[in-house]
């Protein structure tokens, strides 16, 4: 038995994103396919087609976007037949599409990103995340960055309590040097850190590098770091404005945090992270 942790990140960029979050989303081997085939149908009953055919990419900036939202309201709300028609023809029509076609694949994309936090709750997926409120300063080259180094910890306290399960760690890929830049911290993480040796039995420290247009547990994870970036507030140093409109989507990924018990100095530790300040944590790479 194994659990799958598929890792994206939101506001890298440093411009709009009020938040740098890395989100993880955990699923269960035995509940990978079912999830993926529900998605996949939901497309198809939202959509009226799959949306991620071709070139198109299910990316949360465009899913829920303000743009999305200010098109969805520019008209009443149509029921779901009559929207699931539009929102085809909207996908055919590409460039040509109408004001009711737009409006429709507007409300369309809404919902369907409700539907999936919803289908990942069912399937009993776990979000772990990192939001980092302020991502200046120099970043470590040898160590491993102090959000990854939380999010590993979390995800080994989940498996912890699942005895003879194993993690394995699927990232969005990124560009080669940063790609062959993230294999080598994790490599001294867990072969030469005390922390690192002890959580890879647990957790396989090589990870795997996919096309997140191409692999849906990714998709899973660009959503939940781009609600928890623009949305998820109310904990010590998130003070930045939120977008309202996102708090549905905030408590639905809320929902899929988890806590764990430790011994007595640790405490209850929760699957989000508040990090002060991004670099090396030189506690975790000693």
């Amino acid at each position: 038995m194994a659990y799958l942790l598929f890792v994206d990140e939101s506001g890298q960029d440093h411009r709009e994103s009020p938040y740098e979050v890395l989100a993880g989303v955990v699923v269960e081997d035995r509940d990978l396919w079912n999830l993926v085939c529900a998605i996949q149908d939901a497309e198809i009953d939202y959509f009226g087609a799959r949306y991620s055919a071709g070139s198109r990419e299910l990316k949360s900036r465009r899913l829920l976007s303000r743009k999305t939202f200010r098109k969805a309201g520019q008209l009443t709300e149509f029921d779901p037949e009559q929207r699931r028609v539009l929102a085809k023809s909207c996908l055919e029509s590409g460039g040509t599409a109408g004001r009711s076609e737009m409006t429709a694949m507007a409300q369309a994309k809404l919902a369907y990103v409700s539907e999936v936090l919803d289908l990942c709750a069912q399937h009993h997926c776990k979000v772990i995340a990192s939001i980092i409120t302020n991502a200046s300063g120099a970043l470590p080259k040898n160590m491993l960055r102090r959000d990854y180094c939380y999010m590993f910890e979390r995800f080994f306290y989940y498996l912890e309590d699942r005895p003879d399960v194993m993690g394995i760690v699927v990232f969005d890929e990124l560009d080669r040097s940063r790609s062959h830049m993230l294999v080598e911290q994790m490599d001294r993480y867990f072969k030469y850190t005390a922390k690192g040796r002890y959580r890879s039995s647990q957790v396989i420290p090589e990870p795997f590098f996919v096309h997140s247009d191409l692999t849906t547990g990714v998709q899973l994870a660009d959503i939940a770091a781009y609600v928890l970036s623009w949305g998820f507030r109310g904990a010590t140093g998130l003070n930045k404005s939120a977008r309202d409109e996102l708090a549905p989507y905030v408590e639905q990924v809320r929902n899929m945090r988890f806590s764990i018990e430790r011994d007595v100095g640790i405490g209850r530790i929760w699957s989000f992270s508040i990090i002060p300040e991004l670099g090396a944590d030189e506690a975790d790479n000693e």
